[in-house]
């Protein structure tokens, strides 16, 4: 009885380590998160205006990847918003026509990018938080943080 209970042991620490192995080992379909504190510049061939904005990644955890990451087909790595093709016009294409350009080509501008999809989510949470607290249906001390949304909130002061 003892050495069948050893057998039975020794068979699940194999299938532990097994699983361990199978999932250590994958490369193409492994997801890596940064957790911490994400830097967020210009371009390296952009003079920087203000201070580079800290980004509290895991702070955004509970809201769906491809709300940000609207290009993510699953299983390949995440690319940079600045990713050739996709946000990576250097020179505002509104400063440089003097207006009137259509959204498709503004939002090219990686800054027009950021800006818009963080300070209009934060705007947009801190609508939604002021709805439900007019509407009596939670306390202020129960909305969610709506985020920064002036420029000194991101880009403090160095």
């Amino acid at each position: 009885m003892h050495r069948s209970r050893l057998l039975t042991l020794g068979m699940v620490v194999i299938l532990m380590m097994g699983s361990a192995a199978l999932v250590l080992g994958q490369s193409e379909e492994e997801m890596i998160v940064p957790m911490g504190t994400i830097v967020i510049g210009p371009p390296e061939s952009v003079e920087a205006k203000r201070s580079p904005v800290e980004f509290p990644h895991a702070v955004h955890f509970k809201y769906e990847c491809r709300t940000c990451h609207h290009k993510w087909e699953g299983p390949e790595l995440i690319q940079g918003c600045m990713t050739s093709g996709c946000h990576d016009v250097e020179v505002s294409p509104i400063k440089a026509r003097q207006g009137n350009v259509p959204r498709e080509e503004a939002i090219k501008y990686y800054k027009k990018a950021y800006h818009e999809m963080c300070i209009g989510c934060h705007k947009e949470i801190k609508k939604t938080n002021k709805e439900l607290e007019m509407s009596l249906k939670k306390l202020p001390s129960e909305l969610p943080p709506s985020g920064p949304v002036s420029c000194v909130q991101c880009h403090p002061k160095e």
